[in-house]
């Protein structure tokens, strides 16, 4: 059931730097900093939050406003930049973590866990200067140690429903929502499962209507839960297979009706979103996968990575008809569909391009190696990051690839980037004695 948690606290302000002081490259202008501050006045005077109600401009949650890897239409983003080009900001984050930046009004929302403290937190940033706002303990206690050597304890991305945020943590051999204000505030901490730890855990939440639907698959038993946005109480619930997974619920629209959709388990299962009723399920999709499902309206695509690599599309209506399948390895970046076409980056640094329909395949590259963020779209071009830091932007059409440009920031690299508001958002680290991790607000020319 839901309960106030008891080992979060108070969101801590944090002190903004003064004249002279800088949070990054590119601070704003006094001019800009005036506007924004009559602005600030206006909003107080609404009685509004700074944050706001997810817009046109924002990144409210994993995967974007569509929650399909796509920027908005009509949105725009830099093609080139490198450390000391089109940074608008760099901002140092505290601690470790694999979510994405969530960014919405004047904020970005990071999750992020410091084996210093011991603490798993979610922080705030000023969307304008990368200065941090506030940041807000979670959990404390001991982090855990096993898993993967690519994870971390902050692996998920934050949702937000035009009022809260939601987050999810794997703590004290558990999975958590907690939901939290624009201010960091924690309004409620719901224990969803018990979770036995194999790779580690990443599944985002995903806002739907009048729930937060989350997933936590594992070897000690699987769950699929809708919860109350407003209190935390589990709506609806089922039972999953013992088996390590990492995907997140993807919701969709698809032959006809409104499903959320889960791969993995050996299994493809479609639930109704505000009952949590199975609509169907389809065996042979492989054990462990990561990526989130997306849909051309008629057909599911997924993919999968251990025990077997594949790409599969299956027919949302219900029939169990697997339309086609590539054995190709697909296991951590998510999709993309456009105009009746795949575009699948795999892992090991291959994009291709296949039919919706059939399968076809209409073009294969390499571009880089060793993916596991999962790539974005802004009209026909592809913004896919490497592990090595390296984001390779590309043209992607059925016709034909043309790479771009190749840009470097920092050494590592395993969070999804945000590109929203003409800016590209990006979580990476620079190696050396001491591992720090970046936010990265990229700007400038737009070609």
């Amino acid at each position: 059931m839901a309960v106030k948690g008891n080992s979060a606290r108070e969101p801590r302000a944090l002190r903004l730097p003064g004249a002279g002081e800088s949070a990054g490259v590119g601070a704003s202008s006094p001019m800009k900093t005036k506007m924004r501050l009559i602005l600030a006045g206006v909003v107080a005077g609404l009685g509004l939050t700074t944050g706001g109600a997810a817009q046109t401009g924002d990144w409210p949650g994993w995967r974007g406003p569509t929650q399909d890897g796509h920027a908005a239409p009509g949105e725009t983003a830099p093609v080139t930049w490198s450390e000391t080009e089109n940074v608008v900001w760099r901002a140092p984050v505290r601690g470790r973590g694999h979510g994405s930046p969530t960014v919405v009004g004047d904020r970005i929302y990071l999750a992020t866990a410091d084996p210093a403290t011991q603490e798993q937190l979610v922080l705030a940033f000023d969307r304008a200067t990368g200065k941090p706002v506030w940041e807000t303990v979670v959990h404390r206690g001991p982090l855990e140690t096993a898993g993967h050597r690519n994870t971390s304890q902050a692996s998920a991305t934050l949702a937000w429903d035009g009022e809260r945020l939601f987050v999810n943590f794997f703590n004290a051999q558990a999975v958590h929502t907690t939901a939290l204000t624009a201010d960091g505030k924690v309004v409620w901490q719901t224990r969803v499962a018990d979770f036995t730890m194999h790779q580690g855990f990443g599944s985002s939440p995903v806002v739907h209507e009048s729930l937060v639907l989350v997933t936590a698959d594992s070897r000690g038993g699987g769950r699929i839960a809708g919860l109350d946005r407003r209190t935390g109480k589990i709506v609806w619930e089922q039972e999953r297979p013992k088996i390590a997974n990492y995907a997140s619920p993807a919701v969709v629209t698809a032959a006809g009706r409104t499903q959320v959709v889960l791969a993995g388990c050996n299994l493809v299962a479609s639930f109704d979103p505000l009952t949590g009723k199975k609509l169907w399920e389809v065996a042979g999709s492989t054990e462990e996968t990561v990526v989130t499902a997306v849909t051309d309206g008629r057909r599911i695509f997924v993919g999968g990575g251990y025990p077997k690599n594949h790409a599969v599309a299956i027919e949302a209506d219900g029939s169990g008809k697997i339309a086609w399948q590539q054995n190709v390895r697909v296991y951590v970046p998510s999709m993309l569909v456009r105009d009746g076409h795949v575009y699948a980056v795999q892992d090991a640094g291959t994009v291709a391009c296949w039919k919706s329909d059939t399968g076809e395949e209409l073009w294969r590259e390499k571009v880089g190696k060793d993916y596991y963020a999962s790539p974005v779209m802004v009209g026909s071009r592809i913004y896919a990051t490497s592990l090595a830091g390296v984001t390779a932007v590309f043209e992607a059409t059925p016709a034909s690839f043309k790479l771009l440009a190749q840009n470097r920031l920092g050494d590592e690299a395993l969070a999804s980037p945000a590109i929203c508001g003409g800016r590209v958002y990006l979580r990476h680290a620079k190696k050396g004695e001491a591992r720090q991790e970046f936010l990265w607000c990229i700007g400038g020319t737009k070609s």
